[in-house]
């Protein structure tokens, strides 16, 4: 045993690897079982050792994050939310600016319309308030849309997402699992 297995692991050190055990399950290299157990080894790990030996059987990773012989579709997410060969997101700049102005494009709507509803009830053509909410808020959002994209934050999200679909795939995956063997508790209440 060398010296450095025997040092003290920190969290982000279990983190690391717990997520390297992520990508491996949705890669297929894992089944849920086997992710399972080794998630909570690596979660109960103290030392370096004690993790290294949760990826001696998995391929080592390159610096986009993925195993080396990876197929670039991780199984079992849409493709939108895979990253190609270079490891960046296809699409992930418009669905970005989609989900950053999509609340201001209905709010401003909503307003348009109500003075639209009171300018006919009042048959009289009123000051154009909505103005006020799209103005400021648009240019909020301009200039934090324009700053996103200056550092990339279309990808990040784009990672993000990818990681809470695996993470709802994972907790569905586990409770058809409990489901299937009749949870912790036994059966659910009218069954057996």
């Amino acid at each position: 045993m060398d010296r450095r297995d025997g040092m003290r692991a920190a969290d982000a050190d279990r983190e690391a690897v717990a997520e390297r055990l992520r990508n491996a399950l949705s890669e297929g290299r894992l089944d849920l079982a086997e992710f399972d157990e080794r998630l909570q080894r690596a979660y109960a790990a103290k030392t370096y050792g004690d993790l290294d030996g949760l990826l001696d059987d998995l391929p080592p990773v390159t610096a986009a994050g993925r195993s080396q012989l990876v197929p670039v579709v991780a199984d079992g997410l849409p493709a939108e939310l895979t990253p190609g060969p270079d490891g960046r997101y296809p699409g992930a700049t418009r669905r970005w600016l989609v989900n950053e102005w999509d609340g201001y494009g209905t709010a401003v709507g909503i307003t348009i319309a109500i003075w639209a509803v009171t300018c006919v009830m009042s048959q009289d053509l009123l000051y154009f308030w909505p103005g006020w909410v799209a103005g400021p808020w648009g240019a909020v959002l301009l200039v934090t849309t324009v700053l996103g994209l200056i550092k990339g934050e279309p990808q990040q999200w784009a990672a993000k997402q990818a990681r809470r679909h695996l993470a709802k795939q994972e907790k569905a995956e586990r409770k058809r699992i409990e489901h299937e063997s009749g949870g912790a508790d036994g059966p659910a209440p009218g069954q057996g």
